[in-house]
Order: structure tokens, then sequence, then C-alpha cells
């Protein structure tokens, strides 16, 4: 019993009166463990707080902005023609997508927008890219700025017509939500022809003509070379 006895504050991992040394690397496993789920395995953080917080905006601005419309633009009050007819504010009431596409089908553009919420929200688990939380923020801000007008508009619950009121020449008249779907758009396809995954990581295509291509087959033929020599030599 003497021999297991130690001095207070010793490991109990001694045997024989030898201390055993913990693992260097196990508290540091413990407590990384804990950020573990937070990076994933790219070791990159999540970004749905960029995503909520560009889809808060958004909705905020457009929110605002058509309240702000609708409380100073109604008729019989005419149009607004800013910088010198380059850009005009006027109300008008959209029951199609943006754009005034499609005025007839005002309950499936509602359930399209549900749908691509709830898309984001569950692609939102695996983002790690900074340019995909900014791209799905505005797409996400921009469904949600149309969906609370068709949601709470005129004429009815879940079709009412959506406020428009930015108008610029040759184009239909649009809102912030539309304009921050656009951008969305735009930024989607940017990044992937980068090849810009939601996690972060770059896609990239093998190359066989490539410099680091040519090496790696330079060193397999030198192996083979090799190998076929000592071959000879034992024989």
């Amino acid at each position: 019993m003497r021999s297991v006895q130690t001095a207070p504050g010793t490991s109990l991992n001694a045997v024989n009166g030898s201390t055993v040394p913990e693992s260097p690397g196990t508290e540091t496993a413990a407590g990384g463990g804990r950020h573990a789920g937070a990076l994933g395995a790219t070791g990159r953080p999540r970004r749905v707080g960029l995503l909520v917080g560009v889809a808060v905006f958004v909705i905020a601005a457009d929110v605002i902005s058509k309240s702000i419309v609708v409380a100073k633009m109604a008729p019989p009050h005419p149009p607004i023609r800013l910088l010198g007819g380059l850009l005009t504010i006027t109300l008008t009431r959209n029951g199609g997508a943006a754009f005034s596409i499609g005025t007839s089908m005002t309950i499936v553009f509602t359930a399209i927008a549900v749908g691509v919420i709830v898309y984001i929200l569950r692609a939102a688990r695996n983002l790690r890219s900074i340019g995909w939380a900014v791209a799905l923020g505005l797409l996400l801000g921009g469904a949600t700025g149309n969906l609370l007008d068709r949601i709470f508009r005129a004429p009815a619950p879940f079709q009412g017509h959506v406020v428009d009121w930015i108008e610029l020449p040759h184009w239909p008249v649009f809102n912030l939500a539309d304009s921050s779907i656009c951008c969305a758009g735009v930024l989607v396809v940017l990044l992937a022809l980068q090849g810009i995954r939601l996690d972060g990581t770059k896609a990239v295509a093998a190359d066989n003509s490539g410099p680091q291509a040519t090496a790696a087959k330079s060193r397999a033929a030198e192996s083979r070379a090799a190998e076929s020599q000592a071959g000879d030599d034992e024989r």
C-alpha cells in the first residue's frame, strides 16, 4: 500500500511511486469540443448571424419605405420626379412577382416565397461563407418583405398586393425587396462562377496538365524506375 501512496496533489495515475504525466492535449480537446460544432470541419465559424443581420436590415428598410410611401403618396397624389426624371416615386399595387410579372398568380408566388424562406433557413446550418451569408440574407430579406405584403395587405390574406414605388425610365416599378432579390441573384452567380460553396470551401477542378500534376507524375515515374532497378539488382 505504501508503494501507491503519493504526496498530496499528485496525480492518481502514479504507479509504484512514479507519476504518469497526463496527455497535454486532454484539456485542450475537452475545451475545444465546445467550439467544434460552431467551427465545423472546415475550421470556419458559422455565418448565420451575418445572414440574419442582412435579412433584418432589408426587411426593416422595405417595410419602413413602403409605409412612408403608402402614407404620403395615396391617390390623388401625383408621382414625384427626382434627378431630372431619372428616378420617379409613384405608388402602385402589384399582385404578381417582382417587376409586376404574373399579376394573376398571387397565391402561387406566396407559396414560392414561403418555400424559398424555408430552404434558406435549412441551408443556414452549413453556412460558413461570408459571401453566401450576404447573398442568402439579401434573398431572405427580399422574399420576406414581399411576403409580408401578400399576407397582410388587401385584398385578402395571403393574396395581398405588394407595394411598389420605385420607377426608372423604361423599367417596371419595383421596391427595395425586389432590388434585394436581384442583388442576391447577381451575387449567387458570382459565387458559383468562383466555385465557392456554402461552407466556404472552394471547388477546384482536377487539372492533369498543371505543374503540380506534372511533378507528381515525375515522382511516380522515378519511384517505379527505382523499384525496377532494385528488382534487377536482386536478380
